[in-house]
């Protein structure tokens, strides 16, 4: 089979990273522009073609993704006149690989099938450094006969491709899945800098912690910045972190189950966004910490 034309909106980290993957793998491309002209201008180079309007991407298009940060960015890309929904051909696939909200996935499912469309939520696990390799993990809900038309696509990104279910739970999974990363990785950084006050050594509380059943990946991320002095294990700031786990408090606030594990990372969180700290790194959140510890 010939392969799709694919319509990309969002070329941030996760974004560019998808594109190159998806030109390395022979997929024709329009693209849409981002704040950040390189990465734009990186894809035509490599023979995409950009698009001025996503009503004009998604003419052009069999199948339109976005990568965006939030369910706010998603949606003004979608309505409007020059949205995609205006220009979506009948029969095309929509897919939002960023972490959005349930109920805003859900009401933009019901506007894509009105205009004979399908929408997909694709929420994404896993970092830039794994899509420019084609090993990102694939969290996929919604029509199940959408989803094996873009397997074969996803299959390229992937090396492990879920789907599961109906529309909307691709989102909840992962803000789930956010929630959970986020608290640990939280749990971790304080952990450190709590060692810091007390005198005791960053490595020798790591190597105790970690030949026990607490050892995990993002046990090792954040230890990667913490005694290595490398952040960039885990590319993800903390902005998006805060909302992530936001939207993981909203989502439950929605399901009438308050969070309460959420309170304390999302406060944390926060209050380093309020410091300056939106643009950097989850591992750096150590350095958070121990400020606030400081004597």
């Amino acid at each position: 089979m010939s392969k799709p034309h694919i319509g990309f909106i969002g070329l941030g980290l996760m974004g560019a990273a998808i594109v190159g993957r998806l030109q390395s793998k022979g997929y024709a491309l329009t693209v849409m522009g981002h704040v950040t002209r390189t990465r734009i201008d990186a894809a035509v180079a490599a023979g995409a073609t950009e698009a001025k309007t996503a009503a004009e991407l998604a003419r052009a298009s069999d199948v339109v993704m976005l990568c965006m940060d939030t369910s706010d960015s998603v949606e003004s890309r979608m309505h409007g006149s020059d949205g995609v929904i205006a220009g979506l051909r009948p029969g095309s696939i929509v897919v939002d690989f960023g972490t959005s909200l349930p109920d805003s996935t859900k009401a933009l499912g019901a506007a894509v099938a009105g205009k004979g469309g399908v929408y997909l939520d694709a929420p994404l696990g896993r970092t830039p450094a794994h899509a420019v390799d084609g090993l990102l993990n694939i969290m996929c809900s919604g029509d199940k006969a959408a989803f094996d038309r873009v397997e074969p696509v996803f299959r390229d990104l992937g090396e492990n491709v879920f789907h599961l279910g109906a529309l909307g739970n691709g989102h909840t999974i992962k803000l789930i899945n956010n929630f959970f990363a986020m608290t640990t990785a939280n749990a971790m950084a304080e952990a450190f800098a709590m060692a810091d006050r007390a005198g005791v050594a960053r490595n020798d509380l790591y190597a105790v912690m970690s030949a026990g059943p607490l050892r995990s990946g993002m046990m090792d991320f954040i230890k990667a910045y913490a005694v290595d002095g490398e952040p960039d294990n885990l590319a993800f700031s903390v902005r998006n972190a805060r909302k992530d786990v936001g939207y993981y408090a909203q989502m439950a606030e929605d399901l009438e189950a308050p969070s309460i594990m959420s309170n304390c990372a999302r406060e944390a969180l926060g209050l380093a966004v309020d410091d300056g700290m939106g643009d950097a790194l989850v591992p750096e959140m150590v350095d958070f910490y121990a400020r606030r510890f400081e004597k």
